[in-house]
């Protein structure tokens, strides 16, 4: 199963960590007073001791949303394009300085170095796209009013203020800066609660945006657990974008409802590929091995059921396993592994639990299946089932990590069914050499991303457009216009001119309804909107 990268007996990775005072100093940007105490992290990829990080308390987190709402008040001042022109030297930056970013990612995460570099390249996206378009999005626009020429009615998007970011683990530069970037081009501050197993990578990325001219205080860092750090932000940010399970997701929503603070939450998902009868299994085959254990499996959009017609099942299935075998494990900080390391224990025990069960109640283990300590300590098998039952947990629960089940459908309605039959909706993927079939499939499917012919990163890179869930997968959207305008409040001004809309001087009530009637008449006649 899967070859090794890297002879255990010799292999260096055991002393490898970030140089303390590279630590020192990013932990030095962090908002904390000493109150809140230390955690310490470990790198997935060796076990060993990685970083020791300061932890923020409630106080903590009220001091960084002040200072930060003082620094947004004039930064909402400076014009768009200045703002965009930090992001477009954070790009170029993120892009220079790829290899120490690349390092951390993979030191607190434990993903192979190719899944790294998927970050990297989707905050430059995100950078690019802001830096680009935000001018555009933000632009005032002029509405036709009640009377045409006589109102004048502008719409302007105005900034929340402070945008509090509530960030995973598992995309720890990705998730922590790309949400923060929209919010910020559209004249916010933001407070950032990284994930602790993410910290560094966060602060590192925080690090190159203020190197690309942000001002230092626009942009806060709190670090510790999600209470009471996490919770703090919430409880005080004007606005809260939340990436993570639905279970705390539901909390977070709870929270903000009860402030009356708008909120985006991405969620979890149970995501279904669908190789339908015509598919070409030469694209679907690594197709469906990148889409289900990239990060492996660590990842929202990941793919956890594969649905093959029944007509190129026994095809698909000895060359999907055959491919998976050959995957390459890699704890290595380089290029050419193709699967890391699960994030903790917590996620490797989630894991064997899922395939454990399954077994037991008789699904069958066509590859995987087995811990890899050989490997690094919480790297497991790339795992292929079949046979999975509602019985089973791993049917409709998210294993969030390198385990998928096959079944057999014999139509396309059957596989939209079993796609929708769940309570997320968050990614998708349709394989198929009909595209506009695809589509069409891919229309009934319940899930706010799909993906024809990929697996996820045609959706997710296309960064212009709305990425996020159905049903218990979220609410809100990030990426395009829907992923920066969320951060503003529509503000509609409207003047009226040489005549109100009311009754004139000496007219009678009845007049002036009389008058108004033909008018309104008229102007659909007219075909006003």
């Amino acid at each position: 199963m899967a070859d090794v990268i890297a002879d255990p007996e010799t292999d260096p990775r055991a002393t490898w960590a970030v140089d303390p005072s590279r630590v020192r100093d990013l932990t030095a940007r962090a908002v904390a007073s000493g109150a809140g105490g230390e955690l310490r992290t470990q790198t997935p990829l060796t076990g060993a001791p990685l970083a020791v990080l300061p932890v923020a308390d409630a106080r903590d987190v009220a001091g960084a949303v002040q200072v930060a709402s003082r620094a947004q008040r004039a930064w909402a001042r400076v014009p768009v394009a200045e703002r965009a022109a930090v992001l477009l030297r954070f790009h170029d930056l993120v892009l220079e300085r790829q290899s120490d970013l690349l390092d951390l990612v993979q030191l607190e995460s434990g993903k192979a170095r190719l899944h790294a570099f998927e970050e990297v390249a989707d905050c430059a996206l995100a950078a690019r796209h802001y830096g680009r378009s935000a001018a555009g999005y933000l632009r005032e626009s002029r509405h036709l009013g009640v009377y045409p020429v006589l109102t004048r009615t502008v719409e302007h998007h105005r900034p929340r203020g402070v945008v509090g970011i509530v960030s995973p683990w598992n995309y720890p530069l990705s998730l922590a800066l790309t949400d923060a970037l929209p919010a910020l081009v559209a004249g916010n501050a933001v407070v950032l609660r990284p994930d602790p197993q993410g910290s560094l990578t966060a602060l590192a990325g925080v690090e190159l945006l203020i190197e690309a001219g942000l001002p230092a205080d626009l942009f806060q860092v709190v670090l510790g657990p999600g209470e009471p750090t996490g919770q703090a932000v919430v409880d005080r940010a004007d606005y809260v974008c939340f990436t993570g399970s639905t279970a705390t997701g539901r909390k977070v929503a709870q929270t903000a409802g009860r402030r009356l603070v708008g909120a985006s939450l991405e969620l979890g998902g149970k995501n279904t590929m669908y190789v339908a009868a015509d598919a070409d299994l030469r694209r679907a085959v690594p197709g469906a091995v990148r889409a289900c254990f990239s990060s492996a499996g660590q990842l929202c959009i990941s793919i956890e059921r594969l649905a093959v017609h029944t007509d190129v099942v026994d095809a698909f299935v000895p060359r999907f396993v055959e491919a998976v075998e050959a995957m390459r494990l890699s704890t290595e900080l380089h290029w050419g592994g193709d699967m890391g390391s699960l994030a903790n224990e917590a996620q490797k025990e989630r894991f064997l639990a899922h395939v454990e069960d399954a077994v037991a109640k008789g699904a069958r283990v066509l590859t995987g299946g087995r811990a890899r300590p050989d490997v690094g300590p919480f790297v497991v098998e790339p795992t292929v089932l079949e046979g999975v039952t509602a019985a089973m947990a791993c049917r409709d629960e998210e294993t969030f990590g390198p385990l998928v089940a096959i079944h057999r459908v014999p139509s396309d309605d059957d596989a939209v069914r079993l796609a929708n039959d769940t309570e997320y909706g968050l990614n998708a993927s349709v394989w198929t050499r009909d595209v506009r079939r695809g589509r069409d499939i891919a229309a009934r499917i319940e899930a706010g991303t799909v993906n024809v012919n990929e697996g996820y990163a045609s959706a997710w890179g296309s960064i212009a457009s709305p990425m996020g869930g159905m049903k218990a997968s979220g609410v809100g959207r990030r990426h395009g216009r829907e992923g920066i305008l969320k951060y503003t409040e529509s503000q509609t001004v409207s003047s009226q001119h040489l005549v109100g809309i009311s009754p004139l001087p000496r007219q009678s009530d009845e007049a002036f309804a009389r008058t108004l009637t033909v008018a309104l008449k008229a102007f659909k006649a007219v075909g006003l909107k």
